[in-house]
């Protein structure tokens, strides 16, 4: 028999969120409850008799409460393997009882670092005596059962009416308590590398001796990057959140900051689960894939990066077309416009709430994925016809955190600061004019269109535009002169009098002259090249306007 009748019960909890519910079952079922502090005092207020630790140990709390249960009388009772006959009798011999069930949440760390508490109050917040009992009973998992997350207290409720837990269960307790402790422990750690103790490397750049996190499966997806291929989404794990690996295929979440060729994987490294992709709620279709993800998390970053309203059309992580126009409607027909045979399956963003009239267009284009901040009535009804069409809502990201992002590489990991437009080389304004005339109000505004959309292009890529919609896009490839053949092709007639970013300097002077001899009008380009002058001079040659910025935005 794998159960294990619960007679006595520990509980010390910070969060009071069901425990009156909770106390009043256990001592329904019989169950004798110790509880500690401000713990007791709300069961006693809920009406249930309760032991108190401090006539448990016979030791007062003390210290401010900063000493409580780290007592023999208390982690015996939790640390027994009590199927050893040697263990009961020295039980027997201590006059201690043995606990078969505790419940423990810890003082709220996070909370505290959020708020922006001094380091002080901080530190106040750092707790012992429940990350000891916690471990204790889930390393004595054979006999006692833990509860971390409030959310779980029905499932005590039920064991005791059962007989309390099975040894399956009692595992799987365990299991969501030491990736309980894990993350705070992993949150405490990170805290005090990066802002309370920070090493003379840290101090001297800003990057801390020591990132540590944790991570809770939230979706097995239906493949990886290939159908051969296993996959799965995890967000950051908070200590609050109690548990992990609590994800089921198909609910609807999606995932932020995937790396373009499959092999690594970005997110967050400030320790909170990420408000984005990995956050977003699936209100249509079927289950989302790897690669789904990852172009989600594309086609978000390119839509964010105009206030404007903004559609991006993404296919394998790079722009099928962005556009801007006065509504949605108008910025998708812009968008789809630049190359529709690319955009057929692709996944579509939007900066803003999808109307109804945007929907209509888009309703009769086979695509993966609609996500954006919401959806009108009439909108959803139009797309909801789609069986197989994803449509995903989600919180506007959130711009200029400085959150850094990482990646993983074989063996280690990559931390940098996001890549956002906001350097002083991306305002017109600080531009260089190298070349030809001003530009004038409609081509300055194409150009800035145009610089902040190659952000969204792999490197190299040089990128087409006019009217605020791109017009060709030449992207991926290893060398920026057949990057600007592709975008040039793609264009065909539209290229002649659009204008060309490019996210980095021409090494050589061909590229450029691929753009001129089709008509480019305007280039934007960060300089900084060795030969810049021969790319300056095939420029004035062409008779075109060139700004350079000083700022690169690749994207590998």
């Amino acid at each position: 028999m794998t159960r294990v009748a619960i007679r006595r019960a520990l509980i010390s909890v910070y969060d009071k969120t069901g425990l009156d519910d909770l106390a009043r079952s256990l001592h329904a079922a019989g169950v004798e409850i110790v509880s500690t502090g401000s713990t007791a005092d709300t069961i006693t207020a809920a009406g249930v008799p309760v032991t108190r630790v401090e006539d448990v140990t016979g030791f007062p709390e003390a210290l401010d409460g900063r000493v409580k249960t780290l007592h023999p009388a208390v982690h015996a009772g939790l640390l027994a393997d009590v199927s050893k006959p040697a263990h009961q009798a020295r039980l027997d011999e201590l006059g201690i009882a043995p606990f078969q069930l505790l419940v423990s949440n810890l003082y709220p760390f996070e909370a505290a670092v959020s708020s922006g508490a001094p380091p002080a109050e901080c530190v106040e917040q750092i707790d012992i005596g429940g990350p000891a009992m916690v471990r204790a009973a889930a390393k004595n998992h054979a006999h006692v059962a833990v509860i971390t997350d409030p959310s779980r207290y029905g499932d005590a409720e039920a064991a005791v009416a059962e007989g309390g837990f099975t040894l399956e269960q009692r595992r799987r307790l365990a299991a969501r308590a030491y990736a309980h402790t894990a993350a705070y422990d992993s949150a405490v750690a990170s805290w005090f590398a990066s802002a309370y103790a920070p090493d003379e490397t840290a101090q001297e750049t800003g990057w801390p001796d020591v990132t540590a996190a944790l991570w809770s499966r939230r979706d097995v997806l239906r493949y990886g990057e290939n159908p051969h291929q296993r996959a799965a989404l995890y967000v950051r794990s908070s200590a609050g959140e109690g548990s992990a690996g609590q994800g089921k295929a198909g609910q609807g979440s999606a995932g932020q900051g995937s790396a373009g060729d499959g092999s690594a994987y970005e997110g967050r490294a400030d320790g909170k689960a990420p408000a984005g992709i990995a956050g977003a709620t699936q209100l249509h279709g079927k289950a989302m894939s790897y690669n789904n993800y990852v172009d989600a998390a594309a086609a978000w970053r390119a839509a964010f990066d105009f206030i404007q309203p903004c559609v991006a059309i993404i296919k394998h992580s790079n722009p099928c077309g962005i556009a801007l126009g006065t509504d949605l409607a108008e910025a998708h027909r812009k968008a789809n416009a630049c190359d529709p045979q690319s955009a057929f399956g692709g996944v579509i963003a939007a900066n803003s709430v999808v109307t109804a009239d945007m929907a209509a267009q888009v309703k009769d284009i086979f695509t993966e994925i609609v996500i954006a901040p919401g959806f009108e009535d009439d909108a959803l009804d139009i797309l909801s016809g789609s069986k197989n069409l994803r449509l995903l809502t989600c919180p506007p990201p959130v711009r200029g955190a400085g959150v850094p992002e990482w990646r993983q590489v074989d063996g280690g990991l990559l931390l940098q600061t996001p890549d956002e437009i906001d350097a002083p080389g991306d305002d017109p304004a600080s531009w260089e004019l190298k070349t030809g005339q001003p530009a004038s109000p409609d081509m300055l505004a194409d150009l800035a269109f145009a610089w902040r959309a190659i952000r969204s292009v792999k490197s190299n890529a040089i990128l087409l535009a006019s009217g605020l919609a791109t017009v060709g896009v030449g992207m991926g490839q290893v060398n920026r002169l057949d990057a600007a053949r592709l975008a040039v092709s793609r264009a065909g007639e539209r290229a002649a009098g659009s204008v060309a970013a490019s996210d980095a300097y021409f090494p050589f002077p061909d590229g450029l002259e691929v753009l001129t001899s089709a008509g480019v009008r305007a280039v934007v380009q960060p300089g900084g090249s060795i030969r810049d002058q021969l790319s300056i001079e095939a420029a004035e040659q062409a008779g075109i306007t060139m700004y350079v910025t000083g700022v690169r935005h690749f994207f590998h």
